[in-house]
């Protein structure tokens, strides 16, 4: 091309349509792009920030899937709470309905046995006994003289029955508390044939002696029986409450990264909410022998209840942070990205703009080196 001379004019005329054609490819990629940063070349700095932006959005929106499935496997354990929490509500009625139920398989004196001695009154059934205890007896004493009466005590009105035999009929025995302290009547255990039920009681101007209640094992048979299969049920669906391996209420924790460095987190501790987790176990018909003991499984059980409910707050208030952490991450994404944009985005209104002025000055420069070629092929005309 250097070989070919062109007229200055030409030549000027070439070059701004070069530079003309030149703006308009730049235009038409930036229009076709939507960016008027595509490459290191257009804007480094702009760029490389850009980049660094879109980066940092793109390794925050691959943490938005762990914080989704940290906040439902929250959910997973808050829903287990709930089931949970309602059968322990349940057990309570049971418990409430053995409360009820009238009958034991021991009945216990309601204070401490005294070291006086005195005469004592047994009633099993229809039959009542009179029996004299030493002054000095201590409570062990005491318990030997009930037990082993010599045939010589009887019943009153049936000279042919003595207390031990009657005891032994219906499957009773005194006995003593674990402390040592407290007068028992109570079922012998394992006996060798059904105890029925039978009133019984007790009474003498010793003190700690009295006592009376109904002996009938049965009696919460059924609720012990429904009972124990709530706590099956407990046991059951915290094993259930599992996300992705995760179990919450088996003591498994929780960690969830908000960050892309892994420096901001949340550590979600799991607890143990089985039946033995929340201080319940099942029952038999010696733990629910006494009203005391249905009791003590109420009481349990309302421990068990505020402990549900702790954990639930507790849960809450992890889901409500994690939550929050999602919808920020959310949020600073787009923040990120539209940073990024405000760097390389070309203003589509502005191309267009440009791109039609382009295409004038593109037309008005061919016109003018067509006018500027005129001179040279005015010398056509010699030939």
């Amino acid at each position: 091309m250097s070989d070919i001379s062109l007229t200055a004019s030409m030549r000027t005329n070439l070059l701004s349509l070069q530079n003309t054609q030149s703006l308009m490819d730049q235009t038409q990629e930036r229009l076709s792009t939507g960016k008027k940063v595509n490459s290191a070349i257009d804007n480094p700095s702009s760029y490389y920030t850009a980049q660094s932006l879109s980066n940092r959005a793109s390794d925050l929106d691959s943490l938005l899937d762990s914080m989704g499935q940290g906040i439902q496997t929250i959910k997973a354990a808050n829903e287990g709470i709930e089931s949970i929490t309602a059968f322990v509500q349940q057990a309570k009625a049971v418990a409430n309905t053995a409360r009820d139920t009238s009958g034991a398989v021991r009945i216990e004196a309601s204070e401490e046995y005294a070291n006086t001695g005195g005469d004592v009154t047994v009633k099993i059934g229809k039959n009542e006994f009179n029996v004299n205890i030493g002054a000095s007896s201590a409570i062990d004493a005491a318990i030997g003289t009930l037990n082993d009466t010599s045939a010589s005590v009887t019943a009153v009105g049936n000279t042919g029955l003595t207390l031990k035999q009657a005891l032994s009929d219906a499957n009773l025995t005194f006995t003593k508390s674990a402390d040592g302290k407290k007068l028992i009547l109570s079922e012998v255990a394992s006996p060798a044939k059904p105890t029925e039920k039978v009133e019984v009681s007790v009474s003498s101007t010793i003190k700690g002696v009295s006592l009376s209640g109904t002996i009938n094992p049965d009696a919460r048979k059924t609720s012990i029986k429904q009972y124990n299969e709530i706590i099956d049920q407990i046991n059951q669906l915290a094993n259930d409450a599992s996300y992705k391996g995760v179990n919450l209420l088996k003591g498994d924790d929780l960690k969830v990264i908000f960050n892309e460095d892994r420096s901001s987190y949340i550590e979600v501790k799991g607890t143990d909410l089985t039946a033995a987790g929340l201080g319940l176990k099942e029952i038999d018909k010696a733990a629910w022998g006494t009203n005391q003991g249905v009791d003590d499984t109420i009481t349990a059980i309302e421990a068990a209840v505020t402990r549900l409910r702790d954990v639930a707050s507790e849960f809450g208030n992890n889901y409500s942070i994690v939550q929050t952490r999602q919808d920020f991450t959310e949020n600073l994404i787009n923040v990120l990205e539209e940073g990024a944009d405000d760097l390389t985005l070309a203003d589509m209104n502005e191309e267009s703009a440009n791109m039609l002025a382009l295409q004038t000055r593109q037309q008005l420069g061919i016109n003018s080196l067509s006018l500027a070629s005129q001179a040279a092929q005015s010398v056509l005309q010699l030939f």
